[in-house]
């Protein structure tokens, strides 16, 4: 194989929707044409503050940094890759371009919200859960809106981390599972009169080779490889949607159209580019000036803030309405969820409780007012160390979702309170939660 990229992709599970296999390889051919890979393979990584260039610099083109109208735009385009600092057009993207993006989105001063534009239809397995967690994380600071023309599997893993998805009438999503390929070219070397043969040490150093037929054995330990990360895959868009694991295992890595993809909750509306970035704008607008008033306010706790904000109603914002009563049951939960979050954070049962405030702000549903008793009864945590930027602080309270995991449990307010108030006592008391 003399595509360095492409054969990252040989006998490991991976992240692709197997329909666009030719547009898969022809994506990464073309790359391998193109004059300045040579170049971005050889510089590779800049992890230091140098990572973003100069727009004079010709490698700024492929390490875009594009803010419209206070909307970072960061593109999940093409074959996406691990250990891939760059952004190359539409052929394909880096996690790591788009982790580094992400990180300077949130702290940039003029981004008031970041926006995934995805049109990638899959990618390698390493590094995918990992890009999506900081994105989940993210969207605790900011508002994060994806938009999407084509989000298939890691596409999609890492779309579904943002608080909304909105597709276009065409759009396709889902294919959330994995897939590993294997190919036999046995018999084509015994036709041809050649003969390879192994010389090694231990029972399984040659498992998987091309010159020999797949043993039951290997396929069976391949198989549990996909079934692992599979679950895993399903877990994350679960976490990241707010959907039962169930309803998530039973898409069995299909594809849907928007109008599927509507009904099973995979994205949130359906609407042109443009009309939905006009939406997303607005949303900041109000949600601006909504943060202007309570800024205002002398007796911020005595404002409405506090009112809880149930399942139900979430659900029905999302789902009321024709296409465009959709977007705006979106934007409508949305502004909710964030004054939950808002009325939690600004407490004064808050103050000194920070990381706890945290997690029950962004990793549970509980209402306002719920938490802040919570909060009320809590120890006052010890000082958090200097220097930390936003989104690491934020990705201490992320763990990746756990494999197995009940996904018919109590979520009720007091049963996750009675959950988390174990956990702070185990944590104080130096026992693991």
């Amino acid at each position: 194989m003399n595509n360095p990229l492409l054969a990252r992709f040989a006998d490991v599970p991976s992240l692709i929707e197997p329909s666009f296999a030719a547009r898969f390889e022809a994506d990464l051919t073309t790359m391998m044409a193109h004059p300045d890979i040579s170049k971005m393979m050889a510089a590779h990584f800049s992890a230091g503050d140098d990572f973003w260039f100069s727009s004079e610099d010709w490698r700024s083109a492929y390490r875009p940094y594009v803010v419209r109208d206070g909307v970072l735009m960061i593109p999940v385009k093409g074959v996406l890759l691990h250990d891939f600092p760059w952004a190359f057009g539409s052929l394909a993207t880096g996690y790591t371009y788009i982790e580094r993006a992400l990180a300077r989105g949130l702290e940039d001063g003029n981004v008031r919200g970041i926006a995934l534009l995805g049109n990638s239809y899959g990618g390698e397995g390493l590094g995918c859960f990992e890009a999506s967690n900081k994105i989940f994380a993210g969207r605790g600071i900011k508002p994060i809106h994806a938009i999407v023309d084509t989000a298939y599997s890691a596409g999609y893993a890492i779309c579904s981390a943002a608080e909304t998805i909105t597709g276009s009438t065409t759009s396709g999503t889902g294919s959330i599972g994995v897939v590993m390929t294997h190919v036999d070219v046995s018999r084509a070397m015994e036709t041809s009169g050649m003969k390879l043969t192994f010389v090694h040490f231990g029972k399984h150093k040659v498992d998987g080779n091309r010159y020999q037929p797949l043993p039951a054995e290997v396929e069976a330990r391949w198989q549990s490889w996909c079934d692992e990360q599979g679950m895993q895959f399903c877990e994350l868009v679960a976490r990241n949607r707010g959907l039962d694991i169930k309803a998530v295992q039973a898409t069995e890595a299909q594809c849907y159209l928007s109008s599927e993809a509507l009904k099973l909750k995979l994205i949130d509306a359906v609407s042109p580019f443009d009309e939905a970035i006009g939406v997303f704008n607005a949303d900041l607008s109000s949600a601006d000036d909504d943060e202007e008033e309570i800024g205002m306010s002398t007796e911020p706790n005595k404002t409405n803030l506090g009112a809880p904000i149930t399942a139900a109603a979430l659900e029905t914002a999302r789902t009321e309405g024709t296409a465009a009563g959709k977007l705006e049951g979106a934007r409508e939960g949305s502004t909710a969820e964030r004054t939950r979050i808002s009325a939690i954070l600004g407490s004064e049962e808050a103050k000194g409780r920070t990381s706890l405030a945290q997690h029950l702000a962004f990793e549970t549903e509980m209402s306002a007012d719920a938490a802040k008793t919570m909060l009320g009864k809590a120890a006052v945590e010890a000082a958090p160390s200097a220097g930390k930027d936003p989104l690491s602080t934020r990705m201490d309270n992320v763990s990746n979702p756990q494999v197995g995991a009940d996904g018919n449990a109590d979520n009720s307010d007091d049963a996750q309170a009675t959950r988390l108030a174990s956990n702070v006592v185990q944590s104080y008391l130096g026992k693991p939660a």
